[in-house]
């Protein structure tokens, strides 16, 4: 053999379990999930967790379950040893959580472990040790019915893996997780959670899936979740989902379960947030609470180690169902925004404001009507840099909506970019450019369901000089450009040829105007549908066209734009997500003066 060559060696047994119990065990958290599932998996009904120094130093689980049979104890930490699968084919139909057989050995690999265990109907129970892989004598043990498992020094034989591991304060947050994941999907199960014999969670079996989201995440985000249900063949879909104002700056806060089991799963993540479109700002994510159920046969489970990615035979059906369903909910709520103030501050002359979503049922606030004319036609707000006006409807003071003087409603303007109206509600404070860019793309978007944008032609085509990698994004995505009025042409290296615009954005320079069209087409994660295209860059070309703020408007233009805000579908937040108004009501106002 040729010198220098490495040789090929078959790994010993000790270093193939730890290999494997890295691919399963990363932290204390990791060990808590796995020996939850199992005591799922025996039917049991309460499950108690005790924890020290974040499971660090120990983890003991204790269930009241099926049990294990005394001849069994040896094969539970025997690596692919289960009792729940017996051929290939079961592979595609999995019912239980775990299913690997991997999860014990990869714990006793790198932990010292005491396993006790009593099946209802035997007499007596029995006991095994394992320690860093080496196995104790099976001796009996006379503990109540259930299985017990002790934990104790993670990674006492790893010491880099140990070194590894954050604070025991971080370690047990990673474990509440667990849980709560957990608990969520399991209503029937009983659970407690101890840390150093302190009592951390106490979840009643039965308690409803509402009052369990209440006890982890606070009662008042409960209170701001609307219920979902729908059903598309096998698949049926429950939960709950979160009023706009709850969002957050990661997706943390989506929890989606299929079949009891906590997954993650891109598809349908991307199809929460579109549903969302429109009500959320770049950058910020839903919250959710989803359970799917369907056949086992229906998904492919035995994708990663650790479970939790998973293959599903209809993705975008399942796609299609969380979408059509979540939008629809959001579109029935009323999501306005209210101000109130703090409990503590409530009656103080100095009391601040903070935003909350307003609880059901709502109220439709009642605005002005629609003004004279089609209800799509193309009109908007007179304004610096906007081409289209459209003077004030007509209004009355017995005309439903804000009170009116001399026909025209009573809306101020404060610092050049807020109107106060007036509601039976309350004060309605609205932010003008929020609620002109929300109708100007409602209209856009109306229009270009009935053919392309009307553009304006450059009488000799604008060469926009751009870098490599946009230009090419340009000419990818020339059709739908086309379609909304920016025609472009290769011309030579990195620069294109414009030779249209949109007419409505005449006051705007053709090529900034494609730097920043192209400048979100790259901004994107993933390529967008054609659908997704035009609606990003709708909305993109009405922020342009739309007041701004710090834009002084005239009474007519004031009256105006409030008079078109109840032509909107979704007139209470700004494509981008922004809120266009909030509500102060007329009851809070009167208790801060303590008229009540």
């Amino acid at each position: 053999m040729q010198a220098g060559i490495p040789r090929i060696r078959q790994l010993p047994p000790e270093v193939v379990t730890k290999i494997a119990a890295g691919e399963v065990i990363e932290r204390p958290a990791s060990v808590v999930k796995e020996l939850l599932e199992n005591s799922l998996d025996a039917g049991s009904r309460r499950i108690d967790i005790d924890v020290e120094q974040g499971g660090i130093e120990r983890i003991c689980v204790a269930d009241d379950g099926c049990g294990i049979a005394v001849d069994d104890l040896p094969l539970a930490f025997a690596s692919h040893a289960t009792s729940k699968l017996r051929t290939a084919d079961d592979l595609f139909q999995v019912p239980t959580l775990g299913f690997r057989g991997e999860a014990l050995a990869s714990i006793g690999a790198v932990a010292q472990v005491t396993l006790q265990s009593r099946p209802p109907t035997a007499p007596v129970g029995a006991e095994i040790r394992c320690h860093g892989g080496q196995l104790s004598a099976v001796r009996a043990w006379n503990g109540a019915p259930g299985t017990r498992l002790d934990v104790r020094h993670l990674f006492f034989n790893t010491p880099v893996r140990r070194k590894f591991l954050k604070s025991p304060t971080t370690e047990m947050g990673h474990v509440c997780e667990v849980l709560t994941r957990l608990a969520l999907a399991q209503p029937s199960v009983h659970f407690t959670l101890r840390h150093h014999d302190r009592l951390v969670y106490e979840v009643p079996a039965g308690l409803p899936l509402l009052d369990r989201i209440g006890l982890f995440f606070g009662q008042e985000l409960a209170e701001q979740l609307y219920g979902i249900e729908a059903h598309h063949g096998v698949v049926h879909l429950t939960g709950f989902v979160a009023d706009p104002a709850c969002e957050r700056p990661t997706a943390r806060m989506q929890y989606v379960f299929l079949n009891g089991r906590w997954i993650r799963d891109r598809t349908l993540g991307h199809a929460l947030q579109e549903a969302y479109r429109g009500l959320l700002m770049t950058g910020r994510y839903a919250v959710a609470f989803l359970f799917l159920s369907m056949p086992p046969d229906q998904v492919d489970v035995n994708v990663h180690p650790t479970k939790a990615e998973v293959r599903f035979r209809d993705p975008q059906n399942l796609y299609h169902l969380v979408l059509t369903t979540v939008r629809e909910r959001l579109r029935r709520e009323n999501l306005t925004g209210r101000l109130f103030p703090p409990a503590s501050l409530a009656g103080s002359a100095t009391a601040s404001w903070t935003l909350t979503s307003p609880p059901p049922p709502p109220r439709p606030l009642p605005l002005a009507p629609p003004a004279a004319g089609p209800v799509n036609q193309p009109h908007a707000v007179s304004a610096p840099g906007v081409p289209a006006t459209l003077p004030p409807s007509p209004a009355t003071d017995s005309a439903p909506g804000p009170k009116t003087l001399n026909g025209t409603p009573r809306a101020i303007q404060l610092y050049n970019t807020y109107l106060v109206v007036e509601t039976p509600e309350g004060m309605l404070v609205i932010d003008q450019h929020a609620l002109h860019e929300r109708i100007l793309y409602e209209r856009l978007k109306s229009r270009l369901q009935a053919g392309p944008l009307e553009t304006q032609r450059l009488l000799v085509p604008e060469p926009v000089e751009l870098t490599a990698e946009q230009a090419a994004k340009a000419l990818a995505h020339r059709d739908a450009l086309a379609e909304l009025g920016l025609e472009v042409a290769e011309f030579g290296g990195s620069t294109v040829l414009l030779s249209s615009y949109p007419a409505l954005l005449d006051k705007t320079a053709p090529a900034a105007l494609l730097r920043a069209v192209v400048d979100h087409l790259l901004s994107q994660d993933q390529p967008p549908t054609r659908d997704q295209l035009l609606d990003d860059l709708l909305a993109l070309m009405a922020c342009h066209a739309a007041v701004r703020a710090g834009d002084p408007l005239t009474s007519e233009e004031i009256a105006a734009l409030v008079e078109q805000r109840h032509l909107a579908q979704d007139a209470h937040h700004c494509p981008h997500g922004r809120p266009t108004s909030l509500l102060f009501p007329k009851h809070d106002l009167e208790r801060q003066f303590r008229r009540v």
